[in-house]
């Protein structure tokens, strides 16, 4: 399908009452109203009026800072854990379970929990069965979802020693689990075009693939195709309609808004969110991009994938996520045109009523528990 650009007038942005406790005494509006662009200061404030949710974090350590910036921001975070054999601090699942829970204890309410399974075990005879206890056990401690991640289909073989996908059989009961639980399943699965190749540095994702070669799969035989990965999950898709499930990073259909849109048409329980591929969008042609997030506002979340690490210098790490908070909120909230890696960039100035479902309601709605 093809998604017409939309015009409009939309009023100065309000604070709706079912902010609670937030009046809009509290809310600067569009930070373009003004003659003059907004400050950083005055960017966050409009960010924070909303009680934002970022629906898409890794935080691995607690820090007073960090803490009195979510509160600050009247900011809540989805923490996703996952496995990674690639990463020294990622091989491991339960430290990661652990430490999240100590974390989204100590957050004052500002963390939940995005668990996993470990994907790692898949070719042992107990996989399915330990995988959900767990999972259950983790349920009841409080977690709100379940991430899979792009090892799925990219990475791990079963016993034949072909790839997992992931829609494989020996995942169902799994997938089963999470939705009888009212949970939500978070599915990376693939990568950007880019991963596939040929090498492209004009690419928003090209640094990630210079930093971690082993996801890099130009001239690298043996490996699916982005498109058979994909199919598979949209196989999951069909095979699970109880289940709600966020395809992050613009479900890896970063490129093409019409392949995001055919399938928030087809599979009504599957959204996508933002998590690192805000440049795709500012990249694409901004009315249609605005016309997209308008008829889809209730299918879009939210969030950007910046993550705290152990041994993260917390001041600058701030910066990064306040940076990013700023960025995100001009491109979305106001008519601003701003520079982001070196491009111009012109802002959606989305209706106020959208906003509200990208930052806020729709993370509340489809992942419930938040």
């Amino acid at each position: 399908m093809k998604i017409i650009a939309q015009t409009a007038f939309f009023p100065t942005l309000i604070l709706s009452a079912a902010l609670g406790a937030w009046s809009t005494s509290h809310y600067s509006g569009p930070v373009s109203s003004s003659p003059e662009p907004a400050s950083n200061e005055q960017v966050l404030k409009s960010f924070a009026a909303l009680q934002p949710i970022d629906a898409h974090v890794h935080v691995f350590k607690t820090d007073p800072a960090f803490q009195a910036m979510l509160e600050r921001l009247h900011l809540t975070l989805l923490n996703i854990l996952l496995v990674d054999d690639t990463l020294s601090y990622r091989k491991q699942l339960k430290p990661q379970v652990d430490d999240a829970f100590a974390l989204m204890h100590s957050s004052h309410g500002h963390i939940a929990l995005c668990t996993t399974f470990d994907p790692y075990k898949f070719n042992d005879a107990s996989f399915s069965a330990e995988a959900i206890k767990q999972l259950d056990e983790n349920f009841a401690a409080g977690a709100v979802a379940v991430k899979i991640w792009k090892n799925l289909g990219m990475e791990i073989k079963n016993g034949d020693g072909k790839f997992v996908m992931p829609d494989d059989p020996k995942l169902e009961p799994i997938y089963r689990d999470i939705a009888m639980h009212g949970k939500t399943l978070l599915t990376h699965v693939a990568e950007p075009d880019v991963a596939w190749g040929p090498p492209d540095p004009s690419d928003p994702s090209w640094s990630y693939y210079q930093e971690n070669p082993q996801w890099f799969l130009y001239n690298k035989p043996g490996f699916p195709s982005k498109q058979t990965i994909l199919q598979a999950r949209d196989h999951l898709l069909a095979a699970n309609p109880e289940l709600r499930v966020v395809g992050v990073h613009l479900g890896s259909m970063e490129k093409d808004i019409d392949n995001i849109a055919m399938h928030l048409d087809q599979y009504p329980t599957f959204v996508v969110d933002m998590a690192a591929r805000m440049d795709y969008l500012m990249m694409a042609p901004t009315d249609n991009v605005r016309a997209f997030l308008i008829k889809y506002q209730d299918r879009v979340l939210y969030g950007t994938d910046l993550d705290l690490l152990a041994a993260a210098d917390v001041t600058e790490s701030l910066k990064d996520w306040e940076s990013t908070y700023v960025r995100d909120w001009k491109f979305l909230a106001t008519n601003e045109t701003f520079d982001s890696e070196g491009r111009k960039v012109r802002g959606l100035k989305l209706p106020e009523a959208v906003l509200r479902k990208i930052f806020r309601e729709n993370a509340l709605h489809w992942i419930h528990g938040l």
